[in-house]
């Protein structure tokens, strides 16, 4: 409705011959998308739940992938609109990313505690399926960046676990979808850290310039240890410690220096 009459409006005043008149023949060709990124999330529920606290309580996105036979795709927020799903946010310098991302919510009972420590639970196939097809529409339509595909983890490490270390990132970027570290590159650099670990700064500062924001105080304190844990859950589910070593400074160290490459040259073989 705000859109139809914004559009009317402007009919309104092209059309008035006793108001300004709008001129539409000098288009600027300084802007670009206001979607810049794509934030995955799971909704610890059910999907009958999660439709009804996604479309009617505090929470939105702009889509949700059910868990049902065929991974329904649910549309429930046009991308042009701004959904609720990132909150306090950061990546790459940007904050509060409602207002420049697109949120997904994927159907996943994400994980329960028990006696025998966590228990995550994975994705199934037809939702992968299913978001694979989205997100290539998604970002066909909107030129984002392999490394603006990002889990709500990433951009709220503090306070955030999902889309969880079961989500599918590595097949995700077999698909040219995200970015994944190549894993001859990995294993090189990470004998040359295993010799010579770096300080902390450096993971700050490596962190900081794939998109995390990190505190750059040299201090492996708790904020930065979740970033690391973040990290390593996104890129090496295996073991997400939060604690800085070898594999993870060589991850990082691939990761950066592929930042600057073209998608097609970005994804390299999958570790």
């Amino acid at each position: 409705m705000k859109r139809l009459l914004a559009v009317l409006s402007l009919a309104t005043l092209s059309a008035c011959s006793s108001g300004p008149r709008l001129d539409t023949s000098h288009p600027s060709v300084n802007f670009d998308n206001r979607i810049q990124y794509v934030v995955l999330h799971y909704t610890s529920a059910s999907q009958e739940r999660s439709l009804q606290l996604l479309t009617h309580g505090e929470v939105s996105s702009h889509y949700l992938v059910g868990d049902d036979a065929r991974a329904t795709i649910f549309k429930l927020v046009d991308e042009s609109a701004r959904a609720w799903h990132a909150g306090e946010s950061e990546w790459d310098g940007r904050t509060w990313l409602n207002s420049s991302s697109i949120g997904i919510e994927i159907v996943n009972p994400g994980y329960t505690d028990g006696p025998n420590g966590r228990l995550w639970y994975p994705y199934s196939e037809a939702q992968v399926q299913s978001l694979i097809v989205l997100l290539k529409d998604i970002i066909t339509r909107n030129g984002i960046e392999p490394r603006h595909i990002i889990g709500h983890s990433d951009i709220a490490p503090m306070r955030k676990l999902d889309p969880g270390p079961l989500f599918p990132w590595k097949r995700l970027a077999q698909e040219g979808i995200g970015i994944w570290p190549d894993e001859r590159l990995v294993a090189a650099q990470q004998a040359l850290y295993a010799a010579r670990l770096p300080d902390i700064l450096w993971f700050q500062q490596q962190l900081a310039r794939l998109g995390y924001r990190t505190p750059q105080t040299g201090v492996l304190d708790e904020e930065t240890r979740n970033v690391i844990a973040a990290f390593q859950m996104h890129f090496r589910p295996q073991r997400f410690d939060g604690e800085p070593d070898a594999q993870s400074a060589a991850i990082l160290q691939v990761l950066n220096s592929m930042r600057f490459r073209t998608p097609a040259t970005q994804n390299g073989s999958a570790m």
